[in-house]
């Protein structure tokens, strides 16, 4: 699990084909890589890699077809930046929202307009994924845990501070350009509870056996 917040702007290295997938070498920067061991969890730009090699300025994942066609990372080549983040723990601050790093789709950047210091950016996702998006609720675009501020059928808007900005790959994105969606896994779970749109049946014998009723 992830928290949203990214932690560096790291860069593809290089990608080698590996028996029909890809091999993923990532330079992370600044990201500090020393409590990380082969089999962790890293996030890159939303999506959640293992780590299979430690190299001197990054490390290595294996991403599978499945993943390369359903992400952005099928697109991405050498020198690109990409959003990191480490696993959380469970000792860690929760800033953002909890993020599985299992994308659900691909969108696109539809429009950026300046809104004072920060910046108003829109979005498309598919009609499939609209359904998750409610105004004020929470979204992971390419890592980034954001609060959502209108939703317009399949357009959604955010507002992303200076900061944001400038510490995350979105300051090389521009309008057309394809991000990674998770919806927030919290909708995902009630469209799973509420099945065919009635609600859950309570069972009364277990309330009146605890005392409920």
């Amino acid at each position: 699990m992830f928290t949203g917040i990214i932690q560096s702007v790291g860069r593809i290295a290089r990608l080698e084909p590996r028996g029909g997938d890809v091999r993923l070498h990532v330079d992370t920067a600044n990201l500090d890589l020393s409590d990380v061991q082969l089999g962790d969890s890293i996030a890159v730009s939303g999506v959640c890699l293992t780590a299979v090699s430690l190299e001197a300025r990054g490390f290595a994942a294996d991403v599978s077809n499945e993943t390369l066609s359903l992400t952005t990372l099928g697109k991405h080549k050498a020198g690109d930046p990409v959003n990191l983040e480490k696993a959380l723990r469970l000792a860690d601050r929760l800033g953002g929202h909890l993020v599985s790093g299992h994308v659900d789709g691909v969108g696109m950047v539809v429009s950026i307009t300046p809104d004072g210091r920060s910046q108003r950016w829109m979005f498309e996702v598919p009609a499939q994924l609209a359904r998750y998006i409610a105004s004020k609720g929470s979204i992971c675009i390419d890592g980034t845990s954001l609060t959502v501020n209108e939703v317009a059928g399949n357009r959604f808007g955010v507002n992303l501070i200076p900061h944001t900005v400038e510490h995350t790959a979105f300051h090389a994105r521009r309008a057309g350009d394809a991000v990674n969606i998770e919806v927030d896994v919290v909708a995902r779970y009630i469209e799973r509870l509420m099945g065919n749109g009635e609600a859950p049946r309570i069972d009364e014998n277990f309330l009146k056996q605890h005392g409920f009723a």
